[in-house]
């Protein structure tokens, strides 16, 4: 994909900052990716703004982060479980970027503090297969433009200080949190129906190192199925390519690398083989 298109898109909220008060000022955005790049707890943005206050932000986010993070490859949707949404009194999902230098692969090992705010999650990503999925409508037409299917161990950071307001608004406004993220092997989509009802009927356990069972869901805790989250973003103006990734959002609670012991590991069963993908704190 086009790095550039996903800036573009917001466009019309950066040409609207001039009037937009609580979209971030070039010395609050400078100072955020200084605090970023250093794992260092910072202030929160667009704090009394409306979304398009938050995309806007976001939008001068994405530009500045991408000489340290590399290119935008792709979307993710936030808050898309029950517990999340509970959890930042959210009415719906939130949209934000995944970045090239981000994804790291299976059983990587990253340090226990790997962001000012560390918290990791069972979520699953797909890859797009061609933008034929711009048009679709279900969840099966999702999947027919989808080439695989990857286990995903997200490891956001939520960045912002003890006490400064973490909400929809805000955290859509940092792009929703991305740091790192621990890619599984590639499941070829080879049979959309099969792959559609695997997705719905999968099981997603989230297991700390010692094999501790920290949260448990099925395929239809993401907004019904995990390719809803494709539809979803879809809605909000994502206009997807060959090759983009979609992180569908958290099967579960986020959880606090200490509760890891060490580590965290996520199991798909009934997904082809039964998948897992892991990674290693220290």
């Amino acid at each position: 994909m086009q790095p550039v298109s996903y800036i573009c898109l917001l466009c019309a909220a950066v040409i609207g900052s001039q009037v937009a008060a609580e979209c971030a000022s070039d010395a609050q955005i400078e100072r955020y990716v200084q605090d970023y790049v250093t794992n260092t707890p910072t202030a929160a943005l667009s704090v009394n703004g409306s979304m398009e206050d938050a995309y806007c932000t976001q939008a001068k986010i994405v530009a500045a982060l991408e000489p340290h993070m590399g290119p935008v490859i792709g979307y993710k949707a936030g808050l898309t479980s029950k517990p999340a949404q509970e959890r930042f009194g959210a009415a719906e999902p939130i949209q934000g970027v995944l970045f090239r230098d981000m994804m790291l692969e299976d059983r990587a090992t990253v340090p226990t503090a790997w962001g000012a705010r560390p918290v990791f999650e069972a979520d699953l990503v797909l890859v797009v297969a061609d933008a034929g999925i711009n048009q679709a409508t279900t969840p099966q037409e999702v999947i027919a433009h989808v080439a695989a299917i990857r286990p995903f161990i997200e490891l956001p950071d939520l960045t912002l200080a003890e006490g400064e307001p973490i909400t929809p608004v805000t955290l859509t406004a940092i792009g929703v949190a991305p740091k790192l993220g621990v890619l599984g092997s590639e499941i070829p989509v080879s049979d959309a129906e099969a792959m559609t009802k695997a997705l719905a009927d999968m099981t997603v356990t989230l297991s700390a190192a010692d094999g501790e069972v920290l949260a448990q869901a099925p395929g239809t805790a993401v907004l019904g199925h995990p390719a809803n989250a494709a539809l979803w973003l879809m809605s909000k103006g994502i206009v997807f390519e060959s090759g983009d990734l979609i992180s569908v959002g958290s099967f579960g609670p986020l959880v606090p690398p200490a509760k890891g012991k060490g580590g965290a590991s996520v199991t798909y069963t009934g997904l082809p083989g039964d998948p897992t993908v892991s990674v290693t704190f220290e």
